[in-house]
């Protein structure tokens, strides 16, 4: 029991370490970008992520790259993926989603079953398109609004909105509830080092080009969020579809003013 608490503190000190600072910086934030009001305080943890980054994981990811077989990297990836799908499908059906909850739960079962507990993804394969679905999107398809920025240290790029959402995205993770713990730490350790090996490539031409990378990521986040909660369709796009004529809606144009006689 003592040490599942202490597995779970280090994330519930970093969780409360960045809600606490948002709390402080909110009354003196004079912010450039309104919807980075907590900017000094984003820098500071995108200064501290980054150095972790240099120092631990992008090592680690590196030599995993270079040493670990393509197969096993892909295996590593689908069965953490097949993890993702039961959440997935939940939160699909908290947004009224029927058949995205139902295509979610049935590569879940179908992975976990004759994909040798998702080390294969056979449902891909069949045709099941995957979704990525989470409680933060949730909360933003009902109305919730995003919320300021949030760098979060160790997290990473977050907003106010998907913060107050991550402590049921850990909970609906079933990776979190594995037992032993040992074998937990273990494997969260490796997920981390797999999905930083994912993006490797992409994140050193990002080093290479972005001038200023804290702004090139938050927008990059920023956009890219937007797009996951309304599935590709921006918040105006929906709002001006709501207004527009219906196809069998016919304009009738106004009757042309008389033409005047010349006496």
């Amino acid at each position: 029991m003592k040490s599942k608490n202490m597995t779970t503190l280090p994330r519930a000190r970093g969780l409360a370490l960045a809600m606490a600072a948002c709390a402080v910086l909110s009354g003196c934030a004079a912010p450039s970008n309104p919807e980075d009001p907590f900017e000094k305080f984003n820098r500071a943890s995108f200064a501290f992520n980054d150095a972790v980054d240099r120092v631990a994981l992008k090592p680690a990811a590196t030599a995993y790259k270079k040493v670990t077989p393509g197969f096993v990297q892909t295996g590593v990836g689908n069965f953490f993926g097949n993890l993702s799908d039961a959440w997935s499908s939940v939160n699909n059906f908290l947004q009224g989603k029927g058949e995205a909850g139902m295509t979610d739960f049935t590569r879940f079962a179908l992975n976990s079953t004759f994909g040798i507990v998702g080390l294969l993804d056979i449902a891909s394969e069949a045709g099941l398109q995957k979704h990525d679905e989470d409680l933060g999107q949730t909360l933003g398809y009902w109305g919730v609004p995003s919320g300021p920025y949030l760098m979060l240290p160790i997290f990473g790029p977050s907003t106010v909105r998907d913060t107050a959402a991550l402590p049921g995205d850990m909970w609906g993770d079933p990776w979190s509830h594995k037992e032993p713990v040992n074998w937990r730490n273990i494997g969260t350790g490796v997920r981390v080092v797999d999905t930083r090996a994912a993006v490797l490539d992409a994140s050193n031409l990002m080093e290479e080009a972005a001038l200023d990378r804290y702004e090139f990521i938050r927008d990059g986040f920023l956009q890219r969020r937007q797009s996951q909660v309304f599935d590709g369709e921006s918040e105006r796009k929906r709002d001006d579809a709501q207004d527009e004529p219906t196809s069998n809606t016919q304009v009738v144009p106004e009757p042309a003013a008389p033409e005047k006689t010349q006496q």
